[in-house]
């Protein structure tokens, strides 16, 4: 086998981050001395707030995408072409041989194209929110049908392929993805899912070589970058105060910042159903705002933390999560039933697959103001927690899913298999 020098571009957010980077740990591993760059944007890479994990093998390198400060991304992309041509050129030892790119960076494939380097789309969302991008770009129609699994409906589709959507404004991007694929001879897509979590929708994918791989899940040995400051908090003492699976954990993720009315109802929700609970809220004013009126209540509020080790502990009963891709994939590995309380992007598609087809959870209903109420907050802690039927069948299937997720990495697993045979191909 050629020892390939791989190139990783990715975003610079956290749910970008975190996968590729185990992506490229199974590269280093598996690759037979491959060599692989992880490159990011310059403001990125400033912003990692972590020691630059080193293993033998794994450099950095950044890009300008003309906002060095951070202010906004360029649309430019003839500068961010020039800028992807220059790291790909300079990044030491030997000449680049594959590249693999994340979502929102779909010209990428086209700088592969002018260097002559074979490229793959590396897709940190779902399987089933691909299919859907593949399906609605070839046929659009906000309704999507997928072969064995249930109608996707406005709102069960990523938010932003609405006409309505504030973040419409990436829909060209998405379909440049797309199209760009299929103008590829023979496309590659890696996706961080496993064969049997989504076979119909890997399946729906009928011209494109799709090929799962995941779960990519940080270890303990995992290397993995943070974007955010760890809490001061002593979360993990608190958390092995409480009886197993007792405690309700709370997060939305990097990226999604709530209205000051949804997390008043979450709160009085987490109050009413007595249950106690960590919640992670960045804004450090909104996390003394919520401190203040919870007082002394059953309740611990952090500004960041773990999340795999929190979801990890034996106290946590319940995940109140807004079904990003990441997330979802670690409460499914750590064996932890959600409550999906998705607001844009792929998180409408995953609170959809969590509740209707893999049985792992329910979706919450938000009113008319789209906020989710304190009743419906208990309600679903209820059915998810409770004694009842439907609790006792969503932990059932957790359990069943983390042991085909775990079963699927192992050596002779469907996505150990899978990734073998994509280094196979590579020669």
């Amino acid at each position: 086998m050629t020892n390939h020098h791989f190139l990783l571009l990715c975003c610079p957010a956290q749910g970008h981050v975190n996968p590729t980077l185990e992506l490229a740990k199974l590269l280093l591993t598996h690759g037979g001395g491959a060599t692989v760059t992880f490159a990011t944007t310059v403001h990125g890479l400033r912003r990692i707030t972590t020691t630059l994990p080193t293993l033998p093998g794994l450099s950095y390198a950044s890009f300008s995408d003309g906002f060095d400060d951070g202010d906004h991304p360029t649309t430019d992309q003839t500068r961010v072409m020039s800028e992807f041509k220059r790291v790909g050129s300079q990044t030491g030892g030997s000449p680049v041989t594959f590249i693999i790119y994340t979502i929102l960076l779909p010209w990428a494939a086209a700088v592969a194209r002018d260097m002559h380097v074979p490229s793959a789309f590396f897709s940190i969302q779902s399987a089933t929110t691909f299919a859907i991008f593949h399906t609605y770009f070839n046929n659009p129609s906000i309704s999507i049908k997928l072969p064995g699994l249930p109608l996707f409906s406005n709102d069960d589709v990523p938010s932003f392929l609405l006409p309505e959507s504030p973040h419409s404004s990436v829909i060209p991007t998405i379909k440049e993805h797309i199209q760009t694929l299929e103008e590829d001879p023979d496309p590659l897509i890696l996706v961080n899912t496993f064969d049997a979590f989504e076979q119909d929708s890997i399946r729906a994918i009928d011209n494109m070589n799709v090929i799962a791989i995941g779960p990519l899940i940080q270890s303990k040995n995992s290397i993995k970058i943070g974007l955010f400051e760890r809490s001061g908090e002593d979360y993990i003492q608190w958390l092995d105060s409480k009886p197993d699976r007792s405690v309700v954990y709370v997060s939305f993720g990097s990226m999604v910042v709530l209205e000051k009315p949804q997390i008043d109802e979450i709160l009085k929700g987490l109050v009413q159903s007595c249950r106690p609970f960590l919640w992670v809220i960045r804004s450090e004013e909104l996390k003394k705002n919520v401190e203040a009126e919870l007082g002394k209540g059953n309740g611990l509020i952090v500004s960041w933390c773990s999340q795999l080790e929190v979801l990890g502990h034996h106290s946590i009963g319940c995940f109140v999560t807004h079904c990003g891709w990441n997330s979802t994939v670690e409460s499914v590995v750590a064996g932890v039933p959600m409550v999906g309380c998705p607001v844009f992007s792929d998180q409408m598609t995953n609170a959809k697959m969590v509740e209707e087809v893999w049985g792992v959870g329910v979706r919450a209903v938000v009113n008319e103001e789209k906020v989710v109420e304190r009743g419906e907050i208990e309600r679903c802690l209820d059915v998810v927690m409770g004694g009842g039927q439907r609790g006792e069948e969503i932990r059932r299937n957790v359990v069943k899913w983390k042991g085909l997720a775990l079963e699927a990495v192992k050596e002779g697993g469907s996505s150990n298999n899978n990734f073998k045979q994509f280094l196979e191909r590579l020669g």
